[in-house]
């Protein structure tokens, strides 16, 4: 287990791993920041595998045929790990596999992988493929280009082969590698640029909240050419080169496709977030001042009027019945982390443990700044480390994904997901209200009465 001694204001960490930080902001030294480290197996590391990072950004494309060549397990690991829901078709709720063999991977896998993309074609009827390589895939050399090139000529769409051998890398080498399919796909259909139009990157339509997104942008007179991934389809992501800017929300899953896409198409990029309304109100501005028309500055401003008009009064509520209270955040992607702060401080509350699996120097840094004096700051911690940290700092709910859910539970603290499996939408003004509500629902539940919850803070067991 990793030793955490605190020191001058700060933490030293232990581990013997590279790519961990643990600091803690308020003065004194600081540990060396050495972030995106490559995954590591077992429990030492919270971060996926590089096939993990890929299928997860391309997957919520809904008219597409995914699939995943290699073990049966890789198919089985990534089955709708994203609540993306869909306007139309569902193709994407689908985990199809060559469930590679023995005998395929002394013989090789390409006659297996040819069978399975044509009868999966000829049944479903995609409007295009992506075939996903894993790590065995790497190590016995399957041709996935080739494979993918011929059945492309004899099916007449679009089969692209995304090269994500799981042990190359970690999460945001899987992020890229989704980045390079995509970017084969765009830019063949369409031409020039449609007026006051964007491209959402990095929303995946969780609970359904790119609808609440592109609500707004349409009040606001904006056109959206493509969701790039969430409730998206192959004709939107191939005319996403139409666009006159790209949105990026999730920047650690998509800001490697803006770049590519400015180089080539000349295309600019932002960064936002849906998250909380101090940020929410921001990106809507930011999008506005960026077309500079004066009718849509006008409707943008109208449009958050009314929105914090009727967010702000019901939000008094819960400032009062959290004021005071701690939360810990750990998420995939940093930039989200920073809007969780602000959000969790409209409530009243105070961030104290903030950290993420894919960030990166500089969002560090970000955090640093936006982050309140004496908050820890981690990167890629495992369950043990997690435990220890929201013990130390009293923390009152932790704010995670799927996998760090049992470790709140075990130390009876509560728990708001805020990550891929939730089925409440958490974006947009209407988001910020539904994640008052279900902060507050968690730290009030009446089971805490009889969960006996450790503080190492004061070395006593208490009850909530």
């Amino acid at each position: 287990m990793t030793e955490i001694t605190e020191k001058n204001h700060c933490i030293d960490v232990i581990s013997g791993r590279e790519g961990h930080i643990l600091q803690k902001t308020g003065g004194g030294e600081t540990t060396a920041m050495a972030c995106d480290a490559d995954s590591v197996a077992g429990a030492v590391s919270q971060r996926a595998c590089v096939f993990c990072g890929a299928r997860v950004v391309i997957y919520p494309i809904a008219d597409a045929l995914h699939l995943i060549h290699g073990p049966i397990g890789c198919s089985t690991y990534t089955w709708d790990i994203r609540g993306s829901l869909s306007s139309g078709p569902e193709l994407h709720r689908f985990s199809f596999s060559t469930d590679l063999q023995e005998q395929d991977i002394i013989f090789g896998g390409e006659p297996k992988l040819y069978r399975a993309l044509c009868e999966l074609i000829d049944k479903h009827q995609p409007q295009g493929a992506f075939v996903y390589s894993t790590c065995i895939v790497g190590v016995i050399g399957d041709d996935l280009k080739a494979v993918c090139a011929r059945v492309e000529r004899e099916k007449g769409i679009r089969v692209i082969p995304v090269q994500s051998e799981g042990f190359k890398g970690n999460k945001n080498a899987g992020y890229k590698a989704a980045c390079q399919a995509l970017f084969e796909l765009i830019g063949s259909r369409g031409e020039g640029t449609v007026p006051l139009s964007i491209n959402i990157l990095g929303d995946f339509n969780l609970a359904g909240e790119i609808w609440i997104i592109r609500e707004y942008l349409e009040k606001m007179g904006i056109r959206v050419v493509a969701n790039i991934s969430g409730d998206s389809r192959v004709a939107h992501v191939a005319r996403a080169h139409t666009a006159a800017l790209n949105v990026v929300q999730c920047s650690g899953s998509m800001m490697h496709l803006a770049r590519m896409m400015k180089k080539e198409y000349g295309i600019p990029f932002i960064r936002v977030s849906y998250f909380g309304s101090e940020d929410m109100a921001a990106s809507l501005r930011d999008i506005a001042a960026f077309f500079g028309d004066e009718g849509v500055n006008r409707k943008t401003g109208q449009l958050i009027k009314h929105e914090l008009d009727r967010l702000l009064p019901q939000l008094e509520f819960y400032r009062e019945k959290l004021a005071g209270k701690k939360a810990a955040v750990y998420v995939g992607g940093a930039f989200k982390a920073i809007s969780l702060i602000k959000a969790f401080r409209d409530i009243g509350m105070q961030v104290v443990v903030v950290g993420s699996q894919t960030g990166k120097e500089q969002d560090y840094e970000d955090i640093k700044d936006e982050a309140d004096p004496g908050t820890v700051i981690i990167d890629d911690a495992n369950p043990l480390e997690l435990a220890q940290l929201m013990k130390n700092q009293g923390v009152d709910i932790f704010v995670g994904g799927v996998k760090e859910r049992p470790v709140a539970y075990k130390l009876g603290i509560s728990f708001c997901d805020h990550n891929h499996e939730r089925k409440l939408p958490l974006e947009g003004f209407v988001g910020m209200l539904n994640f008052a509500k279900e902060v507050y629902g968690s730290i009030a539940s009446p089971v805490w009465q009889w969960v006996p919850r450790a503080n190492l803070a004061d070395g006593v067991e208490r009850h909530g």
